[in-house]
């Protein structure tokens, strides 16, 4: 598509969207030569946003003079006229602060990371949190509640918790429940989750001695490994996504915040882009219905070589995309690390 722009429609184009994502207002001729320094007069300046409607990069908003881009005009500005926006030494220092003191378990690390991201970029951020069965348990506790029920707590070496309520079989006494704890936790602490299998649940049996108990370890246990092999989507913004101009018509915007509502749709979404790198998906590029109006950045991160999961933004498809490249650049990067530093 570059091809068949010459340098001069390469910058007016430019100078469109950058403004464009700046204002929020279509862009008129004169505005572009008094801001932008493009060495022609608004005229031709007129004529080249003429020619570039045209070809399809531009187009008309309801009744304005102005003009803004069109999904056409804002793929070749990302592919090919964005300017690199390097992060701010002010930016990076904000990201780290945030981090070293609001994270202290791995599980923070993902739903602080969606904070971060759509706090910087002021739309909706993703995150797609890895499977963790690579976490190993640490421990299980009984809490008593009542005559008939204990909470069961489950740990990762990861920091997950999981609270399930267990009904005491018949003659079984808290202390049973304790004793149990005890060899479940001598049997299985440090094993990665996916390595519980038959052979040590087979020892953990023969100790336990008392089948009701067993059964209901077993339970716990198998509780916690399905929680654990799920992954899981961390969304941030999803208010701030309303403060946009394009969404204050609630009308408009309802569709998208149901499928922000849908789980697995989005997480569907995000693993169309797995293993891509970071991608830009634009306007009807856009599979689904509901986000045919926005745009989405993604990122995918990985550790020692193995595809962790994903960030991503979603906003209107005026994003500021060079400023969320760079963001999810750094934070992929910064991820990486956070996550060696809890020896995942």
């Amino acid at each position: 598509m570059q091809g068949e722009l010459d340098e001069r429609k390469q910058r007016v184009l430019q100078a469109v969207v950058q403004d464009y994502i700046e204002s929020a207002e279509p862009v008129g001729s004169r505005t572009l030569a008094r801001k932008y320094d493009l060495g022609v007069s608004p005229a031709t300046i007129r004529n080249e946003m003429a020619d570039l409607e045209m070809l399809g990069y531009l187009e008309h908003l309801h009744t304005s003079s102005g003009r803004v881009p069109s999904a056409k005009g804002y793929r070749l500005y990302v592919d090919s006229l964005m300017p690199v926006q390097p992060m701010s030494d002010e930016e990076k220092a904000i990201i780290d602060k945030w981090y070293k003191t609001k994270v202290q378990h791995i599980d923070q690390v993902f739903q602080e990371t969606a904070k971060l991201i759509s706090k910087m970029t002021k739309n909706v951020s993703m995150v797609l949190a890895p499977q963790i069965s690579r976490a190993a348990f640490r421990c299980m506790q009984f809490l008593p509640l009542d005559d008939h029920r204990v909470i069961a707590v489950i740990m990762t070496d990861a920091g997950f918790v999981e609270n399930h309520i267990v009904e005491m079989p018949v003659g079984a006494a808290f202390e049973d429940f304790q004793r149990m704890a005890g060899v479940v936790n001598k049997s299985l602490t440090g094993n990665t989750l996916r390595a519980i299998h038959g052979g040590n649940l087979k020892k953990v049996r023969d100790e336990i001695g008392d089948a009701g108990l067993y059964e209901s370890a077993l339970s716990l246990i198998g509780k916690a490994l399905d929680t654990e092999r799920k992954e899981r989507l961390y969304l941030g913004g999803t208010s701030q996504l309303m403060e946009q101009p394009e969404f204050h018509d609630v009308d408009k915007v309802k569709e998208l915040l149901l499928m922000l509502e849908e789980d697995q749709l989005m997480k569907d979404i995000l693993h169309a882009h797995l293993g891509e790198g970071l991608s830009v998906s634009i306007g009807r590029e856009n599979e689904y219905s509901g986000i045919q109006d926005c745009s989405i950045i993604t990122a995918t991160y990985h550790l020692d070589g193995e595809l962790l999961g994903s960030l991503a933004v979603l906003g209107p498809t005026r994003m500021e995309y060079g400023k969320t490249v760079s963001l999810l650049n750094y934070m992929n990067q910064n991820l990486t690390q956070i996550i060696k530093r809890f020896k995942w």
